[in-house]
């Protein structure tokens, strides 16, 4: 353990002989900052974006799938009888927790995205509705169709299953594409990361010739390379982060009549999300960039 932490702090200290094969400044080093950084501001953004559609994802999962609405057509003298008589089934029915009639305002309400404000709800054959909320395991849709039909001809139940399925479809493929976004983001940073590892390497190549020469091995200057980048990608990756979250920060608050866009964000411990990007971006960089020096330098051989 002791070995292994000794390892450790010599990586991270450097070698100043092996160091001076990379250059510390340059088109490769700022290439490898911003890169790192660029990547880390779009890997918080992807991340919110993944974080807020599960949310949005689960939201609409449980509230679609805890309520139901009951709508009754009805002439309008059996308009009262039939609806007495769906409410009597729906208390009778095991899984319903309550039912109740809407009432006109909360129907007008409904209908004034569509129609405006000043539709005449009282004039209009507008269907009765029951708003029906489930408990526990919930209740047999089937069957309760069955006893509706046959006790009240004008009842129509809509369980919102057309409705949650692909609202809840829309919001795992947008989920995904979040996760998408983060792999397609890591191998890019990992590409630019390579192709600057390689113009080092190449811009480099009497030192390295020299160093062979008194006896230096490929993988002793293979780790200078490795530590300048890490380190390089860590600092990079470390800025984009701290922007990212202010821009998140800069969105609007989530707000239910806003939508998705206002939710777009992080919510309480997700904010630990974002600090696990720099490592990942060091990680990525380090493997590039052993991948490169390992590659280049056989080469040169």
């Amino acid at each position: 353990m002791t070995e292994e932490r000794g390892n450790v702090i010599n990586w991270v200290a450097g070698d100043a002989q092996a160091d001076r094969v990379v250059p510390p400044t340059g088109f490769t080093a700022s290439l490898t900052l911003f890169s790192a950084a660029t990547m880390a501001f779009l890997a918080v953004f992807a991340l919110a974006l993944s974080l807020a559609t599960s949310r949005l994802a689960d939201r609409w999962g449980e509230e679609l799938a805890r309520s139901s609405t009951l709508r009754i057509s009805a002439p309008e003298g059996q308009m009262t009888e039939q609806t007495a008589a769906a409410l009597r089934v729906l208390e009778s029915t095991p899984g319903i927790a309550s039912a109740r009639v809407l009432e006109k305002e909360e129907q007008r309400a409904l209908l004034e995205p569509w129609f405006g404000p000043d539709l005449p709800v009282d004039s209009l054959p507008i269907p009765r509705l029951i708003e029906v909320i489930e408990e526990g395991e919930g209740y047999d849709a089937s069957g309760l169709r069955l006893r509706l039909s046959e006790e009240v001809p004008g009842a129509v139940l809509d369980d919102h299953t057309r409705w949650r399925r692909p609202l809840v479809e829309a919001a795992d493929r947008l989920r995904l594409l979040g996760w998408l976004s983060l792999a397609l983001i890591g191998g890019t940073m990992g590409a630019m990361i390579t192709l600057a590892a390689n113009a080092a390497l190449a811009a480099n190549s009497q030192v390295i010739s020299v160093l062979r020469l008194v006896g230096a091995r490929d993988s002793y200057i293979a780790r200078a390379f490795e530590r300048r980048f890490t380190l390089r990608a860590l600092i990079g990756a470390s800025g984009g982060m701290v922007l990212g979250c202010g821009a998140v920060l800069a969105l609007p608050e989530a707000d239910p009549a806003g939508g998705f866009l206002t939710g777009l964000g992080f919510q309480g411990w997700h904010w630990l999300w974002p600090l696990l990007v720099p490592p990942v971006a060091a990680v990525v960089a380090f493997l590039a960039t052993r991948a490169a020096a390992t590659r280049t330098l056989e080469a040169m051989t």
